[in-house]
């Protein structure tokens, strides 16, 4: 047998070998991050009607209750949790990002043991050691065979997401080599998420699915449930059947030196991540010229290749079509100074200011434009021209949110589902989370308190 032959079990050995005290302090604190943010977008995100609508056509079929939906009362059995919060945290489109892939790394990973972690008691230390490896598991493989696996259509966050989560709750669940093998073969049959469904809430699907059946992958390989040994790389396996490009030396070298979550970004924007550098420019423009929106004659954006097939929009019908709209982002940007949930509401891509002023915005690509600039160049009804360059977005790598700025998101995330003070305590907790004994306190602590009669 190759080493291209054994990249599942390769992985699975590093996996079930990892301790957390080899983890750098560095890679801990982007864990504690990570997970912050994941819990302020899902709390956030919790009475939105997709969410309303997955519990109540699901919930009446599930188990007991057993694990929380984060901002919410209930308490429903572990998969189902997995599959609601993971549904939670991405529909706002506010998750973080590994910019390299584009995966969401922390909905199906996070989604998967915290649910799990309400079943069996889990330390602190544990938790930021399975979340770090399922994080490095769904990004090493994403690695693997981007861009042509999303190219041809594969919503990543869904179809490598579904490793992260099952190496994560794998771990968690003690899992040997053999049994890792199997939880990684489990996970790479039930890839989830299709591209084509941008602008829909079965975007948000995708990582709840990953997060429930990466899940389902460790309970079953746990109880001996076998699969193949080469799940990944087999000719039939994963990555032939999903992508004409493969390449396993970014699965399986440097593990343990080499830490993709060092490059997980968080999203200061609600929308598609390539629409950043647009929004950052614009509200950059607003603010130093005062800029009104009456005023304005056009808005020309030069912008890389992705952003006009992500995002390109013209008229969106709803709040999720305008998170896919760079001609809405823009506008937004120019007249609120902001690119908030509020900015993506059904109402806001109707608003008649926005509109007219969207209707001025134009796009045009330009191959020499790095995924994370823009240009832009705003021309007044009096002939004058403004012009922004974006190097690097806010967010990005090289720009990246402070952990005040992370809290100030939380904040704003969290206090209108669970109130001011309730809200600073979540979050307090989540910045000491590797301190805890038992991480289940902290989805006790995202629950709203129930009024009594």
């Amino acid at each position: 047998m190759t080493q291209a032959d054994r990249v599942t079990q390769t992985l699975a050995r590093y996996l079930v070998n990892a301790r957390a005290d080899s983890l750098p302090q560095a890679v801990r604190d982007h864990a504690v991050r990570t997970f912050v943010n994941w819990m302020g977008c899902a709390v956030g995100a919790s009475r939105h009607e997709a969410v309303e609508i997955a519990m109540a056509a699901l919930a009446p079929f599930g188990g007991p209750a057993q694990a929380t939906v984060l901002g919410r009362t209930e308490k429903v059995d572990v998969l189902s949790a997995a599959l609601f919060n993971g549904i939670s945290s991405h529909v706002f489109d506010f998750d973080d990002t590994h910019l390299k892939t584009v995966i969401h790394p922390a909905g199906p990973v996070a989604s998967a043991i915290l649910a799990l972690a309400e079943h069996r008691p889990v330390s602190g230390k544990e938790f930021i050691l399975a979340l770090t490896l399922g994080i490095e598991t769904e990004c090493r493989i994403g690695n693997a065979v981007y861009p042509n696996h999303y190219d041809i259509g594969w919503h990543i966050t869904g179809t490598a997401g579904v490793f992260g989560a099952a190496a994560a709750a794998g771990k968690l669940l003690g899992l040997d080599e053999q049994q890792m093998i199997w939880a990684l073969g489990l996970a790479a049959t039930q890839p989830v998420g299709l591209r084509e469904m941008f602008g829909t809430m079965t975007k948000s699907f995708h990582p709840g699915r990953a997060a429930q059946n990466g899940l389902v992958s460790a309970l079953l390989a746990a109880r001996g449930y076998t699969s193949s040994q080469q799940g990944i790389e087999a000719k039939r396996g994963w990555a032939n059947v999903t992508s004409t490009h493969r390449n396993y030396a970014e699965i399986t070298d440097g593990l343990g030196e080499r830490h993709e979550s060092l490059l997980n970004s968080y999203k200061p924007f609600a929308c598609g991540i390539v629409i950043h550098p647009a929004i950052d420019g614009c509200i950059q423009l607003r603010n130093e010229h005062g800029l009104k929106a009456d005023a304005i004659a056009s808005v020309q954006l030069k912008v890389h290749p992705l952003v006009l097939e992500l995002t390109g929009k013209r008229t969106p019908q709803t709040g999720l079509d305008g998170k896919f709209s760079v001609y809405h982002s823009a506008a937004v940007a120019i007249i609120d100074g902001r690119a908030g949930e509020h900015q993506y509401s059904d109402a806001a891509v109707h608003d008649a200011a926005t509109v007219r002023l969207r209707d001025k915005v134009t796009a045009e690509i330009d191959p020499a434009m790095p995924a994370d600039a823009v240009h832009i160049t705003v021309t007044l009804t009096n002939g004058e021209r403004l012009e922004k360059h974006v190097e690097h977005a806010i967010g990005s790598i090289d720009r990246p949110m402070s952990n005040a700025e992370l809290a100030a998101k939380f904040t704003d995330l969290v206090e209108p589902i669970l109130g001011g003070a309730h809200a600073a305590k979540l979050l307090e907790a989540g910045w000491q989370m590797e301190s805890l004994d038992n991480i289940a306190t902290l989805a006790e602590l995202a629950r709203p308190v129930e009024k009594t009669s």
